[in-house]
């Protein structure tokens, strides 16, 4: 259960691309926000991820991630040169593998293999195609088994990449878009695996080529053009839709914390952490994570590469959760009534950026990032705060 949103440059004020996500998950899934630098490797060396092992490659990029404790992979991150990327769960036609990369295991791998979001596309087909999708996506609970949707963007483009098991289709976003817990691409997307609609085809899921239509094809229920504001990716397009060329990181946090179909969730299954990003092409793109579960009742803190001096935990797996980390502490508090501070806190965080962002060519890159480090600082003093007042 997650909600992933994009906006190109040419449905932005400033004419950059904005990136957003909601993380679903079970209540009480802990979810940190980890950094990992870039790392060099000997030829031959093997990476264990959640489940299975991989070759590694040579060398991995900076990466800033939302990571479920207990798992290797991310539920949504940014590497140092500006590519993003969100997952949701989706189910197909197509059969369920006990064993594989889980889609948040392809997600970081793709970040940290992939200078450019094209680079990360291909990354995470290549690896599909060779080890496959599959596992338990929940701690403890190896029935919780899906497939995997993700929207992948840099400063300059964005993809929907949408699978079925090793299956997979790939459509080039225009302008804006959002992906919920369910297959979307109609048609036969921009680009998609050879043979996958013989594939259709024989297993009965379409007559013909003529027939084909992927979302309808692999879902195997009719799906409306019209977007429901009572369903999330429904509401998340109409949202998206109705702001064209007015959308700003703010008005992006606003949409992740829409109650109305759900998009901010609580309950059993609850937005546990919020990821907000501005990739910028000529500046340094800002990346804003809450860190905690519930985006309504959080603070948005800003980061941006080279990330050291900003705060942030070391990458799991974990084998145990630790009742000192923030998101503990605040999942107990969760401040429902502190919503007015945490907005004018959030404000102003925001417009310190934008000033910044607008006087970067007037300021090194070093005094740059320390303003950066000196805000990300006081944005979680400030949170903490909250929590003891």
């Amino acid at each position: 259960m997650c909600d992933t949103l994009l906006a190109l440059g040419n449905s932005t004020v400033d004419g950059n691309v904005i990136f957003g996500k909601n993380s679903d998950r079970p209540f009480d899934e802990v979810q940190l926000i980890v950094y990992v630098p870039r790392k060099k490797y000997e030829r031959g060396n093997v990476l264990k991820c959640t489940y299975i092992e991989i070759l590694q490659v040579n060398k991995t990029y900076a990466v800033l991630l939302s990571q479920p404790w207990w798992m290797w992979g991310a539920e949504m991150g940014a590497n140092e040169y500006g590519v993003v990327i969100g997952n949701e769960a989706v189910h197909t036609l197509e059969p369920i593998r006990n064993i594989g990369l889980l889609g948040m295991d392809l997600l970081r791998l793709g970040l940290e293999r992939g200078k450019t979001a094209r680079e990360a596309l291909d990354v995470i087909i290549d690896l599909l195609e060779t080890y496959g999708q599959g596992g338990g996506c929940a701690y403890n609970d190896p029935s919780w088994i899906y497939h995997n949707s993700f929207i992948i963007a840099d400063p300059n483009e964005a993809y929907v990449l949408e699978t079925a098991d090793e299956w997979w289709i790939v459509e080039k976003i225009k302008n804006v878009r959002s992906i919920s817990n369910s297959i979307s691409i109609r048609g036969q997307g921009d680009i998609r695996r050879d043979g996958i609609i013989q594939q259709a085809i024989e297993k009965g899921y379409c007559k013909d080529d003529k027939d084909f239509d992927f979302a309808v094809t692999f879902s195997g229920s009719p799906i409306s053009s019209i977007p429901s504001p009572y369903s999330r990716q429904g509401k998340a397009t109409i949202l998206l839709k109705e702001n064209k060329s007015k959308i700003t990181p703010k008005l992006m946090m606003n949409f992740l914390r829409e109650h109305q179909a759900g998009i901010c969730m609580h309950g059993g299954f609850e937005s546990t952490c919020s990821q907000v990003s501005h990739l910028t092409k000529t500046k340094k793109s800002i990346h804003w994570f809450t860190g905690t579960t519930l985006p309504c009742v959080s603070i948005y803190k800003p980061y941006a590469f080279p990330i050291e001096g900003q705060k942030f935990y070391d990458s799991g797996p974990y084998s145990a959760i630790n009742s000192d980390w923030f998101w503990c502490k605040h999942t107990i508090s969760k401040p429902i009534n502190r919503k007015t501070e945490i907005g004018r806190i959030e404000d102003s965080l925001i417009s310190r950026i934008d000033y910044m962002l607008n006087q970067e060519d007037k300021i090194s890159k070093d005094e740059f990032i320390d303003k950066i480090r000196s805000l990300n600082i006081e944005a979680w003093n400030k949170s903490y705060q909250i929590l003891h007042q």
